[in-house]
Parts: structure tokens; sequence; C-alpha cells
């Protein structure tokens, strides 16, 4: 299918194939038919992207901040490659989508069949959550539909003024949005005023009821205001204007009455005056896009919907809303329309956005819909258009198949996330395997990593990936949850199987999977523990080799701070941080005395209101058969900029430190000092080729599986005591 995307690195826009998503549970499959481009929202992103570096790090210093403090932890060449990789990755455009429901998802409430408006991306076939999709009405058309998302944004803000019937109301900003928002305000009962300084837009809000004032013909704002307000003040201000000045702010405060209100749904500088807010007790709010649930993952990714009673408009409903007033005809859209492409010619639609042309609307039409009754044939249309067959299991880049002989390694990836494209494809491409087919349920990635890398194949399909004979070989990196049912399936399947951690969620899970390897002694089972593979860890596990008394390893991990709503944290589909990344050292303590762990003891933080996670700051003790011992401290309650990982080992009276992966020094070892490194090098390229090796020539996997289930065991039972 085709789907427009866009780079961050240049701003380039793309008509791109990709395959066709698959929904997952609670996810709505739905064929396209209109799109709307956000002229607002889009050309910033755009503009963005055609900016150089500087520009770019002016723009966002926040992010530069994150690149200093990992420079100064991680290396210059790291953070780098890190940087280069996130730019590189296409964005993918849109989310003012219209279209019909091809596959329901499960029990999402719509049936194939059904017209929806949705926040889905520019693209044939987009998956959807059912949350962020409505039930068009049949008196409304596509065209239409295609305005819902924008004026769910505009209909948020006015909800936050809150404006009764007859208050005059202020609107900064006449773009798409603005003009919406005039019309929602004209629904609602109020005079409405909107400021512009485009002689048409301000010709079109006229059109819909306001009176409009334009600065830029010296008309003066504050005295319109005064006078539209009767002299008392106007009740309340939005802004839809995107700008980087302040002015808009400061105008709204200066035009309102006492205690008048002021929301913010375009873009503006915050640099306030504090009398202006003081002296009439004004409030000022952000409106955050659609409304309750932007942002939710458990509203927007699990379906798990507020109840009416005490959320009364949700993002859907806001959806169902605006359809509603669409239907009666209180909000016309047809005047907002300025041009229609096909799909085809977006590329020029694009490029139109940012030549500094005069448009205002501009839709998108799809390949197999038709134009309706409803749509409005005045604005100008672009030719082409082609009719593309849409299935689920689609593949890009080349169908053939080729058998694996003996000795090759054709490897197949399920995922392909940020990690697995910037670290573990590479490694896997330089460890000598043949990259076959790369799966990814939205299909943009799998592309982009598939092209990048040389893979034979790009798919949104793992279960026909698992059953093609030219795959031999699985590496599992997708979200923690999926991971104990991929290695079954991909076990069951005849594959070797490596499975970026953890290896599963539950102790059942991980019974399952042994019982499973068991029967399969022939078929190599590997655990992504890289680090046990870094090279300095090498030397320290050469050393240690050497001295017969046990040890004390003290590791000390700065994990820093992430949401307590990261789906990461969540203990169904990441586990927590624990099993998702305190394992690595759990596994690389238990490596490096090279004895059983006989026992573990764990603690947190104690229950705190500041507290919204626990088992992220964790000190965990294990004893091992040889009498060592060893301490993590996972800590996310440290700063960014102090290292992450540091290990120090006492034994024999040495002491050898391992300062996050770059610099080991030894104390008290003959003939070693120190092995320091230019780059950070945490082992994944020889882990990869490690396995890959073991594949190739028949041995044993790098990692038996005794340690592989022995230390997923005790990491499940320590997350499993900490969190009871």
């Amino acid at each position: 299918m085709k789907q427009i995307l866009q780079s961050l690195k240049d701003g380039t826009t793309q008509l791109a194939d990709v395959p066709t998503p698959g929904p997952r549970r609670g996810e709505v499959l739905i064929q396209t038919a209109r799109t709307l481009v956000s002229a607002g929202t889009e050309r910033m992103l755009v503009d963005f992207g055609k900016a150089n570096l500087l520009k770019k790090v002016r723009q966002q210093p926040d992010k530069v901040r994150m690149v200093l403090d990992k420079v100064r932890t991680d290396g210059l060449a790291t953070t780098l490659e890190a940087v280069q990789n996130k730019l590189d990755q296409p964005l993918p455009l849109g989310y003012c989508n219209v279209g019909q429901v091809l596959d329901s998802g499960g029990e999402s409430g719509f049936v194939p069949g059904d017209r929806v408006a949705s926040n889905g991306h520019h693209a044939e076939v987009v998956a959807v959550p059912r949350n962020l999709c409505a039930r068009i009405p049949d008196a409304v058309s596509d065209e239409q539909a295609a305005f819902t998302v924008l004026a769910a944004i505009g209909l948020q803000g006015v909800r936050l003024v809150n404006p009764t019937l007859g208050e005059c109301v202020v609107v900064t900003g006449l773009g798409l949005i603005g003009l919406l928002t005039v019309q929602l305000l004209r629904a609602q009962g109020c005079r409405v005023l909107g400021i512009d300084l485009d002689p048409a837009r301000l010709a079109l809000a006229r059109q819909f009821g306001a009176v409009v004032v334009n600065p830029a013909a010296g008309e003066d704002v504050l005295a319109a205001a005064t006078a539209f307000s009767r002299g008392r003040g106007v009740d309340a201000v939005i802004i839809t204007a995107s700008t980087k000045s302040s002015e808009p702010v400061s105008q709204a405060a200066t035009m309102c009455r006492q205690r008048g209100r002021i929301v913010l749904v375009g873009m503006t500088g915050l640099e306030l005056s504090r009398a202006d807010f003081y002296e009439k007790e004004l409030t000022f709010q952000v409106s955050c896009s659609y409304g309750p649930g932007r942002y939710d993952s458990a509203y927007e990714e699990c379906g798990q919907d507020y109840p009416v009673g005490f959320v009364r408009w949700t993002e859907q409903r806001n959806f169902e809303a605006v359809l509603d007033l669409l239907a009666s005809g209180a909000l016309d859209v047809a005047p907002l329309i300025s041009h229609r492409f096909a799909l085809e010619q977006a590329v020029a639609a694009y490029e139109l956005l940012s030549s500094g042309e005069p448009s205002l609307g501009i839709l998108l039409e799809y390949p197999g819909s038709v134009a309706e009754l409803g749509d409005q044939g005045a604005a100008p249309r672009a030719a082409g258009g082609r009719v593309v067959p849409l299935c689920v299991a689609d593949t890009i880049v080349s169908d053939s198949v080729v058998k694996p002989a003996q000795g090759d390694v054709n490897v197949g990836f399920l995922g392909a996330g940020n990690y697995a494209g910037r670290v573990l494809i590479p490694a896997f491409k330089a460890a000598g395997s043949t990259l076959y087919n790369v799966v990814s349920s939205g299909g943009v990635s799998s592309v982009y990593y598939g092209k990048k890398h040389g893979f034979r194949q790009a798919s949104t399909d793992g279960a026909a990936m698992l059953a093609d004979s030219g795959v031999n070989t699985v590496v599992i990196a997708t979200r923690h949850n999926a991971h104990a049912r991929q290695v079954l399936q991909a076990l069951q399947a005849g594959k070797h199987v490596f499975c970026e951690k953890p290896l599963c969620l539950t102790l059942s899970e991980l019974q399952d999977i042994e019982a499973e390897a068991a029967q399969r002694p022939e078929q190599l089972l590997m655990l992504g523990f890289n680090r046990r593979f870094a090279p300095q860890v090498v030397a320290i596990k050469g050393l240690l080799d050497t001295v017969a008394e046990p040890k004390s390893l003290v590791m000390t991990v700065n994990a820093g701070d992430i949401p307590a709503d990261h789906w990461a944290q969540d203990p169904e589909i990441g586990g927590g941080r624990i099993i998702g990344e305190a394992c690595h050292f759990i596994d690389l303590l238990r490596h490096l005395v090279g004895a059983p762990i006989t026992a573990h003891h764990s603690v947190a933080l104690g229950r705190h209101p500041a507290l919204a996670v626990r088992d992220d700051k964790v000190t965990i003790t294990l004893t091992f058969a040889d009498g060592s011992v060893g301490t993590i401290h996972y800590l996310a309650n440290g700063h960014k900029a102090f290292p992450k990982e540091r290990l120090e080992v006492f034994c024999a009276g040495g002491v050898l430190q391992l300062d996050n992966f770059r610099k080991l020094h030894g104390w008290g070892w003959p003939g070693f000092r120190s092995l320091n490194l230019w780059r950070q090098d945490k082992g994944q390229g020889a882990c990869a080729r490690a396995f890959v090796d073991a594949v190739r020539e028949g041995g044993p996997a790098p990692i038996s599986r005794e340690e592989i289930f022995e230390v997923s065991r005790v990491v499940l039972e320590v997350a499993e005591g900490v969190r009871g």
C-alpha cells in the first residue's frame, strides 16, 4: 500500500510502498477514503525537517541538553550514532483520516463496512485504536468527516473556555482550527471577534458570523475588542495562532474583562506578565489536543474508556459531537476546502503547503474511493490515482524465497523498533547472517530498515515469516509481553531463536518454554544478555577465572527515570524494569562469578506519595554456590548526567572497576592496570556474532540454556517479591 512519510533529516516528503498493517486487539483496520492535511502541524514538521542542524538545535534546546548528557556518559561516537539513527527514521504524516472499516479488531464496537473518522495517518490502510475512531452519520460525507479531528481540537478549546449563551469571545488566528472554532462558538450562542492578518480568512470568518479585525491593515485590535465588548472587556479569548511571539497572550490579557478566561490551542511564546493576570484575576489554560484521554496509554492504546458520568467529553465523544454538528449543518466545512489531490500527487500537495501559495483545507483522495454527492467540486483537483490491492500480508522489497543451505544463517526479525534498528540488525548483519525478512506491526519501520540494511523482505505478517522455509533463525525484538508466545511459536516452527531480553514475563511462561526447548535440543535458544560479551567484561572474566576464592561484586545502575505510564512499567506489557532491564545485571554477575545463584534478597524504597513507581529503585543481593556475594543497586532516581553503569569487583587483594563500559581500571592485578575504549561497547556485536557462529557451525549456544533459565527464574522471583 501507499503511505506518506517525511524525513526529519532533510524534510523531504515521499509516497512510499509499505506493508499493510494488521490490527492488534482493540484496533480498527480502516481502508482510507479521504484524509485532510493539517496545515499547521504538518507544515511545522516539514519546516523542521528542512532546517539545518543549527536551526534544529535552536528549536529543541531540551533535546540538546539530553544529547550533551549522553555525550558525557556514553561518548561522542555512540551519541552521534543514536542521534543520526533518530533523524534518519521516516515519520508517518497525518492525523485526519476517514475510511471504511475492514476489520473490527475484536471488541471494538465497530463492524466491517462502518464509515469512521479517526486520527489515522495518510495511508491507504491504517490501524487505529478504537477510542480514536467515531462512526460517521449517513448525512455526513467523507470530505466533511475529514475535518473531524481538527474540529475536535477546536472543540476542546471551546470546552475549556466554557462559554455561556451571549458571551463575547475572541479567536486569535483564523487558520483551519480557528475558523472551525468560530463556528463552534457561534453554535454555542456566542458573539465572536476574529483576529488574523489574512483578508481571505477574515472574509471566511465574517461569512461564519464573526466580527473581524485585521491588524495588518492598521486596525486597532484592542480598540476593536473594547467596542465589541461594549466597553466591558471580552469574556474569553481562544488563541489558535502559531507564533514564537508572546504578543497574542499579552494582547488577550489586555482585552479580557475582570476574571476573563484565556485558552491556548495553538503555539505561542509564553513570556507572561504577572501584572496583566494578577490585577484581573485572569485564568490561563493550555488545551491538550482532542480532549481527555489524549496521551493516556490506558485510554488510547488499551481501550479503557472513562466513565461518562465522570468525564463527559473524551476524545472519542468529542469526535462524535463534531460529526453530529456536521450532520445538522451547524458546522460548514465546504468553504474551508482549497485544494484536492489524488494520493499519487501527495508530494505536490506538500510542496504547495510549504510554497507560500495560499491554501487552507487540502484534501487527499484515495484509490478505490468514490466521490460522493456531498463533495464540493469548486476546489482544483489534481490528476492521477491508481487502484492498489490491499491485503494484510503484503511484503515489500523482494518476494523471492531462498531456502537456507547447510551453514547459512537466514534471519527473520520480529520487531523493528529503535533498538532493533539501531543495534540488533546492524550487529546481525556485521556477523555475516543473511537478513531475510523484517516484520513490524505498522509496516513503516520494517520497510525503512529493510531497505537500509538490505533485507529480502519487509512485512507486517509475523505468522507468514515463521512459516517461511527461507528463514531458519528468528530474532525476537518486540514488546516484552509478546516474547514468550513468539519464542514458543518460533521453536515450534523449527527455527533457532535469539530473543532480546526478557525471555518471558511469568513463571508459568518460563515453564512452558523450558518444556518446549527440552524437546528440541538441536535448536539454539539464546537470550540477548550482551553485556557478558563486552570486551572489558571478557577481560574481567579472564582475570577472575585465575582466582579460586569468593568474590564481592557491586553493580550500580543509574537507570534514569521513565514515566509511570510508560509501557515498560506496565506489568502486563513490559513487566516492569527489573524484568525488562535489571535482568542484564543479574546475568552479568552470574556470568562473572561462574557459579549458580543459591539465594536472593531484594528491597525497594519505601512507599511514599512522591514515588509513583518503587520497583525501579531497588537493591538486589545475590549469593552464589561458591560463596560469592553480589549486590545490584538499580536506581531510577538519579541524575542523567551521571554515568549509567558501574561495576566494582573485590577479591584476592585486588579491585576491578568498570565505568560505563568505557573505562576499566585494575588495582592489585599483576600485569593489568587498565583497558579503556574510545567508544562505549556493551557487547551487542560480539553477542550477535557468537550466536550466528553457533548456528552456522552447529556448535553449542553461547549461553547455556541452564543459565538462561536460571537467571530468568531469579529475575521473575525478584520482580514478584519487590511488587508484593
